[in-house]
């Protein structure tokens, strides 16, 4: 297998984008990658895309397509991929592939969305053989609820208060009041936050990431092209993807796993990616992830073998997940204050993560970064994580 390297990033803002089409967004942020890259389009051999259920793609989640309409019809492949807010993970894991086995050199992988407005349902519309379906139509769970369960479960287990919750919206804020690419870029308080909108129990208004439209683009490259643009490449040691095992948390009247893992989907990505880069949890400098609830901030690192169980409420208290902390979680801002645009989400991740490694992130670089970890989770039991090194 050949080392691949991420040559080239572009990420479009995060807001509301009423007025810009998705595929002009794609334009934006393909163009920004190239540029970024020292390649032209015309040299691109694929695309790989993240596809989406909401926006773009014709209808048939063919983003790719339309982002390669967009960029001018040259005829190469296009690989289009669903798998919920994983979808661009496993569109990055086929464009590693790609590269890693040699069948092309220079790669672009693409995802957008403009979401619609509100908390957005997961499930198949009276599909009675959809556990989404049942979970949120019959028994009358959407997302945040399930959300909020697990977190009074954290409560119970490990004495996370309230005020904790709030303190990892707070940092996010603080974070993202230093990136222009953010749509929530105000600072705030521990107690702007209790007094947000309660949702579902414990969880507030914001301690819950919105809806967005963005778009992000990567360049991949063979170590070959890499070395012919920079002396300094970021290289994709990891991708991996992995779907849920029984007992998972995506099945119905399930029982609390003994070794207390949520997501198994997701922890077996993370430990497929540890194994692929020879990499460690101590190795690693900082962590994106997806942040869609604030709990997942305080879980996953435990989980993943960074810190002990109930370790996390202390780390963030002490100011140790800051940029600068022993342990960064989303110096970016994360989806908290970026938004969900589903589809983009895990090449955001990416960006943020390459220039943290090439240490352009000014007040929120994290100091002598040379690992990170990125990582989704998607609807039907779909987890990705990618470990960049430099």
């Amino acid at each position: 297998m050949r080392d691949v390297a991420v040559l080239g990033v572009g990420l479009h803002p995060y807001g509301k984008w009423d007025e810009k089409p998705l595929a002009h967004m794609y334009r934006d942020v393909v163009d920004a990658a190239l540029k970024d890259a020292a390649v032209e389009w015309r040299q691109v051999g694929a695309l790989t895309a993240a596809g989406s259920r909401h926006s773009g793609g014709h209808g048939w989640a063919v983003n790719g397509n339309e982002a390669v309409e967009a960029m001018g019809l040259t005829g190469i492949p296009v690989y289009n991929l669903m798998a919920g807010c994983a979808a661009s993970g496993y569109a990055f894991n086929v464009g590693h592939n790609l590269i890693a086995t040699g069948v092309h050199d220079l790669v672009v992988v693409v995802g957008g969305e403009k979401m619609p407005k509100g908390f957005v349902t997961t499930a198949g519309e009276n599909d009675y053989s959809d556990p989404g379906y049942i979970t949120q139509a019959c028994i009358g769970m959407p997302g945040p609820a399930g959300w909020a369960m697990m977190t009074r479960r954290r409560m119970v287990d490990h004495g996370t208060s309230p005020e904790i919750l709030a303190e990892v919206v707070v940092k996010a804020h603080k974070n993202a009041a230093q990136n222009r690419n953010a749509r929530f870029r105000g600072e705030i308080t521990v107690q702007d936050v209790l007094n947000s909108r309660m949702v579902c129990d414990p969880l507030h208004l914001y301690e819950i990431c919105p809806v967005s439209d963005g778009a992000a683009a990567v360049v991949l490259a063979s170590a070959e092209e890499a070395r012919k643009r920079t002396t300094k490449p970021v290289w994709l040691s990891a991708c991996s993807v992995a779907t849920t095992t029984f007992g998972g948390a995506g099945g119905l009247a399930q029982a609390v796993r003994e070794d207390g893992i949520h997501h198994t989907e997701v922890y077996g990505a993370v430990k497929k990616a540890f194994g692929q880069a020879g990499v460690e949890p101590k190795d690693v400098d900082f962590i994106e992830l997806q942040d869609n609830v604030v709990t997942y901030e305080l879980l996953f690192p435990e989980e993943w073998g960074f810190l002990e169980p109930g370790e996390a409420d202390h780390l963030l208290r002490k100011g140790e997940m800051s940029p600068t902390g022993r342990l960064p979680v989303n110096p970016s801002g994360g989806f908290n204050t970026f938004g969900d645009a589903t589809t983009a989400m895990g090449i955001f991740e990416v960006c943020e993560a390459v220039w943290q490694l090439r240490g352009a992130k000014g007040a929120t670089q994290v100091p002598n970064a040379k690992v990170g970890l990125t990582q989704l989770l998607g609807l039907g039991g779909n987890g990705s994580c990618c470990i960049l090194k430099v």
